[in-house]
């Protein structure tokens, strides 16, 4: 790995400068685009003249296929450039918002939304970018803006879908809008920004992509059909069992490969595994509780005894409340960290999403209360969203970045995915005698589970704090983040 001259350096300052900039309007479009998704089905779903059932699949591909294309992104990206990379996904991501706009059937329309997988790959290789191009502090700050404008980009995307429909009229008309957004980011991705300049020694590992791929595919799929299946249904518990004996191949494939597509060693080791399961738990509390949350204040109390009965409106604007409050801690991440360390960052965080838990559980009678702790929970969020792949990256090699925090980025994914199959079979399981209506237990017990695996999560940063980097310290540390001392010899 050659290092850069210094001269050279201090030329391209002002320069990366601008890079974040157009970085953090990438991560915008990525959050509107995502963000916007939901919201639309409904609209989607009469346009094609499709089953509420085909309509989850409208979902369902973008997530497959994101899950599936994250890993093997951000290796190529950790071997043949970021930049490359970043452009590649977005040019992707704009075909797959056109053929959706102009889907004239369903195979269309899901090819299309399979092409925006991609959209989840944006951070892991503008967290590399970053991470080469800058110095320990700013490559911090950058990150932190960058999941920053990923959330309000989300918020924004959710809370404007509908006015965007009314305005133009029509569905095609507003994805018409969207893939015109996602071609314009492909012309502004060769505007002034930098390559990589750290490259991983090796080639890609292709059989291992496919194997994970493979894995996950079977994996998520049977979760998100565990519903209708059954969850105890001989094709469910064949299919996980399946998925898992996969994914255990694939490990001790790895392992042995001298060039894997992903360090292994490196995701296990003491440094840094409690921060990938701590971004497993996090996606499992922050993805698996959202519609949750929704469900609850949408129940009325005169029917199901519990809830608020809030208004469509009413609860968009009740779910923007932990958005902005996530947006605001992503952002500060990097000031607050600068005072106290990444490490106690992460305590405070998990602290205030147990908390926020709580909270729901102690005010789920008063709608003031029950918005006070999602407002707690979603700074805690936010906090978790820029510290953990902050850590990751930093505790990474530097010709992994990339591969690291797409590791994470699926940990997470697979956290939520896990959550919303438990949160289905408990609202599915514990339920009002003689219906189908979900018990008040059934929501006690759900944001019960999410505490304890925030208390879980904090007790494992606990455990880790005393090996972390200190703040003053890593500006002078950055080599010694690896989590082990091999990790050059066998890629990384």
């Amino acid at each position: 790995m050659r290092a850069p001259r210094r001269g050279t350096e201090e030329v391209a300052a002002p320069r990366v400068t601008a890079v974040v900039g157009l970085l953090v309007v990438f991560e915008m479009v990525s959050g509107f685009l995502q963000g916007s998704g939901p919201a639309l089905v409904p609209a989607v779903q009469d346009w094609q003249s499709i089953s509420a059932s085909q309509a989850q699949w409208y979902m369902a591909v973008q997530f497959l296929a994101a899950a599936v294309g994250v890993p093997v992104l951000g290796r190529l990206g950790d071997l043949y450039g970021h930049r490359l990379l970043v452009r590649i996904s977005l040019v992707c991501v704009a075909a797959g918002t056109v053929l959706v706009a102009l889907a004239p059937n369903l195979t269309v329309l899901l090819l299309g939304r399979a092409l925006m997988g991609p959209l989840a790959a944006l951070l892991p290789l503008e967290i590399g970018l970053v991470r080469d191009r800058l110095d320990l502090d700013g490559a911090r700050r950058a990150v932190g803006l960058l999941v920053g404008a990923l959330t309000l980009g989300s918020l924004l995307g959710h809370g404007l879908a509908g006015p965007l429909l009314v305005l133009t009229g029509g569905v095609q008309a507003t994805l018409c809008v969207l893939a015109a957004i996602a071609c314009a980011c492909v012309a502004l991705s060769y505007c002034a920004i930098p390559e990589s300049r750290t490259r991983a020694p090796g080639r890609m590992d292709w059989t291992g992509a496919l194997l994970l791929g493979l894995a996950l595919l079977l994996f998520l799929g049977t979760t998100a059909r565990g519903a209708n299946w059954g969850w105890t249904s001989p094709l469910t518990l064949g299919g996980l069992a399946l998925a898992l004996a996969l994914l255990a191949w694939w490990i001790r494939l790895e392992r042995d490969r001298p060039h894997a597509l992903v360090d292994v060693q490196a995701v296990a080791h003491p440094r840094s595994a409690p921060f990938y399961v701590s971004g497993f738990v996090f996606g499992a509390v922050m993805l698996g509780g959202q519609a949750v949350g929704i469900s609850y204040i949408a129940a009325s109390p005169a029917d199901e005894g519990y809830g608020f009965g809030l208004t469509t409106w009413e609860i968009s604007a009740w779910g923007a409340v932990p958005h902005v409050l996530a947006f605001a801690g992503a952002s500060m991440v990097a000031r607050v960290a600068a005072r106290t360390g990444y490490p106690r960052v992460l305590l405070l965080a998990f602290a205030l999403m147990a908390a926020g838990n709580v909270g729901l559980i102690a005010g789920h009678t008063t709608l003031a209360l029950f918005a006070l702790a999602s407002a707690v929970s979603g700074f805690g969020m936010g906090l978790a969203l820029g510290g953990l792949p902050t850590l990751i990256a930093e505790r990474s090699t530097p010709d992994r970045t990339a591969s690291a925090t797409a590791v994470y980025n699926n940990l997470k994914t697979l956290g939520g995915s896990l959550a919303g199959a438990g949160s289905a079979v408990v609202l599915g399981s514990l339920v009002v005698r003689g219906t189908d209506v979900p018990a008040l237990s059934a929501y006690l017990t759900i944001w019960g589970l999410g505490s304890l695996l925030c208390v879980v999560a904090l007790m494992l940063q606990v455990l880790t704090s005393r090996q972390a980097v200190a703040p003053g310290a890593a500006k002078n540390r950055r080599s010694d983040s690896r989590p082990h001392s091999d990790a050059h010899t066998r890629g990384g």
